[in-house]
């Protein structure tokens, strides 16, 4: 049974909004005229979990769950690229205010740009970008070195300092050495509230409850930010009244506010809602320019008591202006993005495959879970990903954490690199010694499928990570596990740094006998050639046996990798034989075309080539603009397949031709020119599995999938 949908993380795309304007509200100070303590209360102390709850928003996304332990570097890059792109737009939009304020002069002495650039923000709001990636970075190093307490106990550690240089400076002054310590820290950042003392805690909050904190209830949650908020006031409150702060943004119980306010957060599920993410950030990047632009107004049409001095309205007027402008500016944005789209929408007027990615997703997490402890996926996207699309796929799964791929050829294996992918790339196939040197520059990992395919390898003379193939009894690639001594001899070869060895169970699929005695004999002479090279004192590299079936049928075998291909992409091979293992796999494709032409044929005229078809009876035929030019197999003709259109089977008569295919729809009233046909995929409560298809066709879905044409447009799904 397919489970539900996992539903997004709604409350927190809402509340990014909500945290926007808070931040607007300490730039405006809306109540000053009402209450000097009532905007104290608003700006200074509740407004002050909007810069803390969207770091760790950030820390919950970028350091989730779905790691599984793993921190890839690629994930934090895309972050920190992501946010200084952001942080040098946003330099540059401001540096005509930097210059009438008069700031540039100070950067000419290069400590004070340089303090500005890393720690302060060229303008005064923008400290929150540096402050994200240093907070990002140092999150990330603690996380790689300890473990979550201790690393979220460093981040409270730094916290601490970073107080009593701000809301507590008060009792710092009592204390001359510790006066000084701060002065000089202050030479370094005008401010406590930085990347280094400030963001880091909450990045790691974030992070520890997307992953190993248990979550409490939803009532506990409210109770906990309820009682944390009042004591929060309450300290705000003595804080000002003692005048301890040199700064206010930071409090002992802003800790505990913002870990209940997150965890009520995420019981707000609903539709991930990418448009607020945007809107919130470009409201809190522009509202200066705004205050600005709403005080020139005034001063021009004389407003200034309405606009200026009326602290409501002159929040609501900037909060407004705001809103509009990143509006405009997102409106622009998807404008730009209009000419893809059109793309898109071109090309599927004939036929394309949609992926989805949110159930790429599922299955990786499903997998994960299904592999022994230390088990890393290693995810193969070879023949272009099984014909999804190999760039597509494996961008995604770098984002998601997957930092090792398998391919079938070194050509292969260069168009990932070339496409950006990160992490580690496995040529299963044979590469001759006369591309090592490609090897070595696009950083890939090559099969030694023997002993002297390895020599040729390291005659290059030069440093090459290999994995070497063992043929346990395929007798396909690979040395012989009884050639002890020959497989010693590679690893002996200088130049090649043994990464990984691996055989390939041929007959995993099937759990019956003899085919069931027969794969456990490959694990056994596997393991039997492990335990003679530890003999020799070799040391064992990471090992993987398992792919698909491997995993569904022995997923207790410990292994380094576990190579998961088909299975990856939530199909099977053929859905004739069970697996042991049961996994909620959902399928990643759903191939479509269109109705091109609905005509009506008398009986006894016939469709397609060779006359194979002919009619008993008048009959209405749609002609489809699909063919095995895009890889529908021609076996699938003269009924031995349908299509899906409007929700209901149609049979696909005459033989396939190289562009189009013609279905009997006589059956379904109503079909006309541009209806969307489905050969495998869901329409309506009807269904085509690529298992059916692939069954249909004589064949199994890796054939089937893989042999998908490049002409076929790959569209992203949304979500």
């Amino acid at each position: 049974m397919m489970k539900p949908a996992e539903k997004e993380y709604a409350g927190i795309d809402y509340f990014r909004l909500i945290a926007a304007f808070l931040v607007v509200t300490v730039h405006t100070s809306p109540l000053t005229e009402l209450s000097g303590t009532a905007d104290f209360v608003l700006t200074r102390v509740i407004a002050r979990v909007a810069v803390p709850f969207f770091f760790m928003a950030s820390g919950f996304f970028l350091f989730s769950k779905a790691e599984a332990g793993k921190l890839p570097r690629e994930k934090l890059a895309g972050f920190v690229k992501k946010t200084a792109f952001l942080y040098g737009i946003a330099i540059l939009f401001y540096l005509p205010l930097n210059i009438y304020a008069g700031t540039v002069k100070e950067w000419g002495h290069w400590p004070n740009l340089l303090k500005d650039i890393v720690f302060d923000g060229t303008f005064y709001h923008l400290w929150y970008l540096p402050a994200a990636i240093l907070g990002a970075c140092t999150a990330w190093l603690l996380l790689r070195k300890l473990k979550a307490g201790p690393a979220l106990g460093v981040g409270v550690f730094l916290y601490l300092i970073g107080l009593f240089g701000d809301s507590y400076y008060g009792i710092t002054e009592t204390i001359p050495l510790l006066q000084a310590v701060y002065q000089s820290l202050f030479g370094f950042s005008d401010y406590t509230r930085n990347g280094l003392f400030f963001a880091p805690v909450f990045f790691l909050l974030g992070a520890l409850l997307a992953g190993p904190m248990k979550r409490m209830p939803l009532k506990t949650c409210l109770t906990g930010l309820a009682l944390s908020l009042a004591f929060m006031l309450t300290e705000g409150l003595l804080l000002h009244g003692f005048k301890l702060q040199r700064h206010d943004s930071m409090y002992l119980m802003l800790l505990p506010c913002m870990f209940f306010l997150f965890q009520s957060l995420l019981f707000w599920r609903g539709k991930s809602l990418k448009y607020l993410r945007d809107l919130s950030m470009l409201i809190y990047l522009i509202h200066p320019a705004v205050i600005v632009a709403v005080r020139g107004g005034a001063k021009m049409t004389g407003l200034q008591d309405w606009l200026i001095y009326n602290g409501i309205i002159h929040f609501l007027a900037v909060a407004f202006g705001s809103l509009a402008a990143a509006v405009v500016l997102v409106m622009i944005w998807n404008r730009r993005r209009a000419p893809k789209d059109d793309y898109i929408r071109r090309h599927k007027e004939r036929a394309w495959a949609e992926i989805n990615l949110v159930s790429l997703r599922h299955n990786v997490k499903v997998l994960r879970e299904a592999l022994p402890a230390g088990c890393r996926i290693m995810a193969v996207v070879k023949a272009n990903a099984y014909g999804h699309g190999a760039a597509v796929i494996s961008g995604d799964l770098n984002r998601i954490g997957i930092d090792a791929f398998a391919v079938a050829t070194i050509d292969e294996a260069i168009h990932l690199r070339q496409k950006g992918i990160k992490g580690e790339i496995l040529i299963l196939g044979y590469t001759p010694a006369a591309r090592a040197a490609q090897l070595s520059r696009y950083h890939l990992m090559q099969a030694v499928v023997d002993l002297e395919h390895a020599r040729e390898l390291n005659r290059w003379g030069k440093p090459l990570r290999v994995h070497i193939k063992v043929d346990t009894g395929m007798n396909r690639l690979g040395e012989n596990y009884r050639h002890v001594a020959e497989i010693s001899a590679i690893f002996d070869c200088e130049n090649l740094k043994v990464a990984g060895i691996f055989t390939h169970l041929c007959v995993a699929d099937n759990r019956e006998e003899p085919d069931a005695a027969f794969t456990n004999r490959q694990i056994q002479n596997f393991y039997t050639l492990l335990e003679e090279l530890k003999a020799e004192q070799i040391p064992i590299p990471p090992i993987h046996i398992q792919s698909s079936y491997g995993v569904l049928n022995y997923p207790e075998l410990q292994c380094g990798y576990a190579r998961i291909g088909i299975a990856l992409y939530g199909v099977l091979s053929t859905d004739a034989a069970p697996t042991k293992c049961s996994l909620d796999l959902k399928p990643v494709l759903a191939l479509k075309s269109k109705v091109v032409l609905v005509r009506t044929i008398a009986a006894g005229e016939s469709v397609g080539y060779g006359r194979e078809f002919a009619a008993q009876k008048e009959t209405r035929i749609a002609v489809i603009s699909i063919g095995y030019a895009d890889g529908v197999p021609r076996s699938l003709a003269q009924g031995k397949s349908q299509v899906l259109i409007q929700g209901r089977r149609a049979p696909i008569i005459g033989r396939i031709c190289m562009d189009q295919l013609m279905a009997d729809v006589s059956g379904c009233p109503g079909i006309k020119r541009g209806d969307i046909v489905t050969l495998i995929g869901r329409d309506g409560g009807e269904e085509i599995t690529a298992e059916q298809a692939a069954a249909n066709a004589g064949t199994i879905t890796n054939e089937l999938l893989s042999r998908l044409s490049e002409r076929l447009t790959r569209v992203l799904l949304p979500g």
